[in-house]
């Protein structure tokens, strides 16, 4: 069993259901759809380059995939879940995008904001003590070898590359698209999530997802709503 500590809307929210059929699989209620139909680029294909986000499902990663420390337990851990949803408040991230990370299609913000490194920050510290140490296959599935001296560091710290001052929000919706496949999918992309790009995005949750067995999928565990914006400031160091 491995825990993670995501950001999605909530189950009924229009971009949960736009990115669920998008992917073909619900997290919160496990239906699953036909594949999304793109323009120039067959369907066998745009069903491999959705594979791995419909495996882990709509979210943008805060505490990557864990197993339980020693001594915790799942208990304990939705303890602080929910003391930490209602002791953070919500805020908004000003401008969404489609954009690309490598050759990966994603929601992005348009630029890096300050409130959103601090709320990633906050969740990866705050949860850290129900992390248990990574094995050396983890790690070494990670190549170290191949990461920056501040992702190797990441890694040791914090069980991930992508967190502190190298974390980059982002909601993956596609695999490694091919250089030729890449317009029509951004064409795609921008019109099915053209209600939700060049718009704020409201982080008003956190989700905490389970995944029952290596390689299985990802499912909504609990979700919760963050205070509201008015009501808590969270000093976060």
């Amino acid at each position: 069993m491995r825990y993670a500590l995501y950001f999605s809307p909530a189950a009924d929210h229009p971009l949960t259901k736009t990115a669920s059929r998008w992917l073909g699989r619900d997290a919160f209620s496990g239906e699953r759809f036909e594949t999304a139909v793109v323009d120039g680029i067959p369907e066998e294909d745009v069903h491999a380059l959705t594979a791995d986000p419909r495996r882990y499902a709509f979210h943008a990663t805060l505490k990557a995939p864990f197993e339980l420390a020693e001594g915790r337990s799942e208990a304990e851990l939705i303890d602080a879940f929910e003391a930490f949803a209602a002791e953070t408040p919500a805020f908004d991230i000003p401008n969404a995008i489609i954009g690309q990370l490598g050759r990966f299609f994603a929601l992005v913000p348009d630029r890096v904001y300050p409130e959103l490194q601090a709320f990633a920050a906050s969740v990866v510290q705050d949860f850290e003590p129900f992390r248990a140490p990574l094995s050396d296959a983890d790690i070494a599935r990670r190549k170290p070898e191949n990461l920056s001296p501040e992702h190797r560091d990441n890694l040791m710290t914090w069980g991930y590359p992508y967190v502190m001052d190298e974390f980059r929000f982002h909601m993956t919706l596609t695999g490694q698209v091919p250089l030729e496949q890449a317009p029509s999918m951004r064409t795609a992309l921008e019109t099915r999530f053209a209600d939700f790009t060049n718009a704020p995005l409201s982080i008003n949750g956190i989700a905490l997802f389970t995944e029952r067995e290596r390689g299985a999928d990802f499912t909504v565990h609990r979700w919760l709503p963050l205070a509201p914006a008015s009501d808590i400031r969270k000093t976060t160091p």
